[in-house]
């Protein structure tokens, strides 16, 4: 394991082994992640609970990054050969978020994959106690379904990488 700018840098999963460890503390990352920001459905603010999504997400990505050793840090200590394996890897699967700074911007557009379920969180959560539990149900859902999305992107530069 190296260590550089203050936290340890985890390599690319070398084996299937290190590769299903790295997705199951993902998934439990993104668990957790998922149940927490959903609470913020039971608030009915409007746009509050799309704000707590964005910055889960914000928090999220790049810590899903660092487990696959696929954060911009962690690919700018390999050598300049694997760098360009890694980012070939990264455009052949269409991994928006992957080897790159996390933006707002970035969280939005993998929002907006899920945005017919978050209309419908909006509208749901005003409808008394029924249409909050939808609502925390759906939140968790689109969570779900953005960070298992990117779980899987990652999974498929790895395999990628280690292909070559």
């Amino acid at each position: 394991m190296a260590v550089g700018k203050g936290y340890e840098l985890f390599a690319i999963p070398r084996n299937k082994s290190e590769l299903d460890e790295a997705v199951k503390r993902s998934r439990k990352r993104l668990t957790r992640t998922a149940a927490v920001a959903s609470a913020a459905s039971v608030i009915p603010l409007p746009g509050l609970d799309i704000a707590v999504d964005a910055g889960a997400l914000i928090k999220l990505i790049p810590e899903i990054n660092r487990e696959f050793g696929l954060t911009p840090e962690q690919i700018e200590q390999l050598s300049p050969n694997k760098q360009l394996i890694v980012y070939k890897a990264i455009v052949a699967v269409g991994g928006a978020m992957i080897g790159k700074l996390i933006t707002r911007e970035l969280v939005i557009e993998a929002l907006k994959a899920v945005g017919i379920r978050l209309t419908v969180k909006q509208a749901a959560k005003y409808v008394p106690l029924a249409g909050q539990a939808l609502s925390v149900a759906i939140g968790f859902t689109a969570m779900q379904y953005v960070g298992r999305q990117h779980i899987r992107e990652c999974v498929r530069v790895v395999e990628l990488v280690r292909k070559i």
